[in-house]
């Protein structure tokens, strides 16, 4: 248990502690795990309620195709992007990730000084290349200008990829990269942000690819990782090809 909370950089929870022992080989439940983190006194971060305004209105071009359809039946079939700011030193630096909603899974990423298109560009170019240029996909964010812009549009035309827009000021379009971001800040971010540019983008890769998507186990995917969910599916696709 020691080692699963120092892997997650002090910021695991029972339920996610357990998770990732007993993913591990050792079982152990959720109210054991609470016991012997009291006994250890291993505290977890936590965060306040906030209640978050809703509004109706779509983009006038780009209407909201997605809508909250976020449990999907394959991977490549949507994925949902934002952005989102950390400290580094003396001023922000801004994070543009893209995500795969069938396991939650992180497949793109990109940061820079700037919240611009050429950002959000890079950050689905790596996913586009990384998933092995796949067809039909749907992509899904807010209204930000980096998402509603020429440039990032023709990057998505050129991929051939389906835009969805989430209405204005409606953060519940988009909530799977809301917890996404939410995970990252209280679990893995430094309450005092990091000391440069360099720190933070080793920091946070060190978050997506391993802590994130390798250890950390997903109540969305029955408390298995995103890697894993994956390979399962994978796995019985590739067995269901063969027998056909």
């Amino acid at each position: 248990m020691q080692e699963a909370y120092s892997a997650s950089n002090g910021s695991a929870g029972a339920r996610t502690i357990a998770g990732i022992v007993t993913n591990a080989g050792v079982n152990l439940s959720r109210y054991r795990a609470t016991k012997v983190m009291k006994k250890l006194g291993l505290v977890s971060r936590q965060l306040p309620k906030h209640k978050y305004k809703k509004q109706p209105l779509e983009h006038v071009e780009i209407p909201n195709h997605l809508d909250r359809q976020f449990a999907v039946t394959s991977p490549n079939q949507v994925w949902v992007g934002d952005v989102t700011y950390v400290w580094t030193g003396n001023r922000w630096a801004y994070l543009a990730v893209v995500l795969d909603l069938f396991a939650r899974k992180p497949i793109g990423w990109a940061m820079s000084f700037s919240p611009d298109s050429q950002l959000t560009s890079k950050a689905l170019k790596m996913a586009y290349e990384s998933r092995g240029k796949p067809r039909g996909v749907m992509f899904h964010s807010d209204q930000g200008t980096h998402y509603t812009s020429r440039k990032f549009r023709q990057t998505l035309w050129r991929f051939q990829i389906k835009q969805s827009l989430s209405r204005r000021g409606n953060c519940w379009d988009n909530s799977p990269m809301e917890r996404f971001f939410r995970s990252l800040k209280t679990e893995w971010v430094p309450a005092c942000g990091y000391r440069n540019l360099t720190e933070a983008w080793n920091s946070i890769i060190g978050y997506i690819i391993r802590y994130y998507s390798q250890i950390r186990p997903h109540q969305y995917n029955g408390g298995l990782t995103p890697n894993e969910s994956e390979r399962l599916y994978w796995q019985s696709y590739k067995t269901v090809a063969s027998f056909t």
